[in-house]
Order: structure tokens, then sequence, then C-alpha cells
């Protein structure tokens, strides 16, 4: 399975948050499944962290690989396919981080691994 990582699924991966569930845990561990971070969540966090809203125990260029390459998990860059999908997709979310991942998953077959309602009413594969 392709597993695409919601921002809040990859922090509380890395930290070992219980938050997480338990399936989404077991599937992010499962060394069958590819997992990927997209450049739009490491974009989220860092918007975050400059803001203050994130605190982070070092700073997010040096952070986010670190803790990718620990757990496995490839980056996804955002492409001009996927980008000029967005627009096609119904206006149920407004949050533009969480737009581009349902057009990176569904552009790409993924799975997005993520505990938002709202994502789950966008016709893409959701897995919590």
């Amino acid at each position: 399975m392709h597993l695409l990582l919601d921002t809040h699924a990859f922090l509380w991966f890395i930290t070992d948050d219980p938050a997480l569930s338990v399936e989404a845990r077991r599937a992010i561990a499962d060394g069958e499944n590819e997992v990927w971070l997209s450049a739009a969540s490491a974009w989220e966090i860092t918007v975050k962290y400059g803001l203050g809203k994130l605190p982070l125990p070092d700073e997010p260029d040096r952070y986010i690989p670190l803790m990718r390459s620990r757990s496995g998990i490839a980056l996804l860059p955002i492409g001009e396919v996927e980008v000029c999908q967005v627009h096609k997709l119904p206006p149920h979310h407004r949050d533009p981080f969480d737009r581009i991942l349902v057009a990176q998953a569904n552009c790409h077959g993924m799975v997005i691994v993520t505990d938002d309602g709202m994502i789950g009413r966008y016709p893409v594969r959701t897995l919590w």
C-alpha cells in the first residue's frame, strides 16, 4: 500500500504520540507499505513553527529530514500535475495543505493517513 501521511499523522508517528490510531501506526510501521510525506506537510510544519504555533526540538530544515530518514518515510514533491488538479476538488476543505494532499493521493493512487474527517469527504481513500 502507498501511504501519504497527513501532517499530524507524521508528527504523531515520529513522536510516538498516543493520538495516532493503532491501525495507522501499524500501517506506517509495516515494511511492506511505502510511506510518504508531502512537501506540502513539510511546508505546513515550517509555517506553523515560524509562527510559534508548533514547537520542535530543532529547526524544521534539520528536524523534518532527520525524522523522515530515521522513520523510513520518503518525501513526495509537489508537481504541476497535482497542483493543476486542486481546482477540480469540491470545496469541502479550505485548507490548501489538505487540498494538495488529496490531489497528490489521487494522482499517485495513495491512501491518506489522517484523522481529519473533512478529508474523508473527498473522493480519496483514507486510513485511520
